[in-house]
């Protein structure tokens, strides 16, 4: 039995795509279940998360397992450090990354706090590069974590940047759901918060991720004004205030988006 044959156990392939894909496609799917919200899943979950029968899901998971990139206890699979090999793949070659860790490395120095960058993916604030301050912030960011754009400081600044019919698609498949009692929980509220990252060419969050967790981003863009990524820096509400963050975390920020912006 071929490889393709032992892992698909889903809907017929169509006779285009090439012999295999299908079988891989359903492994990176999996792969991509797992995140904030879901860091374990089961054979049922992860079916459920990809649209595959839990036949399918189970055969992709145990691979997965067998290869060393998730452990299983019976009932639960967890991703295991070897996944962090697919992130660094793409920040060990990506210039954009490379170019931008000398910038958050200067954020995280003055401030004293976690900095990151972050690129849009698939409706996701996907997080690409980082510096970790010496006392960490937990908001579950770290090099290759996704989160919701219509609930992240990244991801709408993101968003904002693009053109109006886009921004509709993406609105028109956005299901907001609640993170904390102030993530926004209505359409109209993650538009409204949208038009304020345009307005101010930056955006924040309150407590929206996490409890105690304040965010505040801006835009990284080249000298064609093409907004490439989002660059953010995360605090604690014991330490900072909104206010703190407009008056001392953003000029620091938006100086070193600009400098990252010059180098694209």
């Amino acid at each position: 039995m071929s490889i393709s044959e032992e892992i698909d156990g889903g809907p017929p392939i169509k006779a285009s795509r090439r012999e295999g894909m299908a079988g891989l496609a359903k492994g990176l799917a999996i792969i991509e279940a797992f995140d904030l919200r879901h860091p374990q899943l089961t054979v049922s979950e992860a079916a459920a998360a990809t649209g595959t029968t839990p036949a399918s899901a189970r055969r992709c998971l145990l691979t997965l397992e067998e290869l060393g990139y998730l452990s299983h206890d019976g009932k639960y699979f967890r991703p295991t450090p070897r996944m962090m090999r697919l992130s660094a793949s793409y920040a060990n070659t990506s210039s954009l990354t490379v170019l931008a860790q000398p910038c958050l490395v200067a954020v995280r120095d003055e401030l004293d706090e976690s900095a990151s960058l972050a690129v849009l993916d698939d409706g996701h604030a996907l997080f690409v590069a980082r510096a970790e301050a010496t006392r960490i912030v937990s908001a579950g960011v770290r090099v290759g974590a996704r989160l919701p754009a219509y609930a992240s400081s990244t991801g709408r600044v993101m968003l904002a940047a693009l053109p109006d019919r886009e921004l509709e698609d993406y609105l028109a498949r956005c299901r907001p759901q609640p993170m904390t009692p102030n993530t926004p929980a209505t359409l109209l509220q993650v538009r409204q918060k949208i038009q304020q990252a345009r307005e101010e060419d930056a955006a924040f969050t309150d407590e929206e991720l996490e409890p105690g967790v304040l965010t505040v981003a801006v835009p990284v863009r080249d000298n064609l004004g093409r907004t490439h990524a989002a660059m953010s820096v995360s605090t604690s509400t014991a330490r900072s205030s909104l206010e703190v963050m407009r008056e001392k975390y953003l000029p620091v920020v938006r100086r070193e988006a600009v400098r990252l912006g010059r180098m694209l």
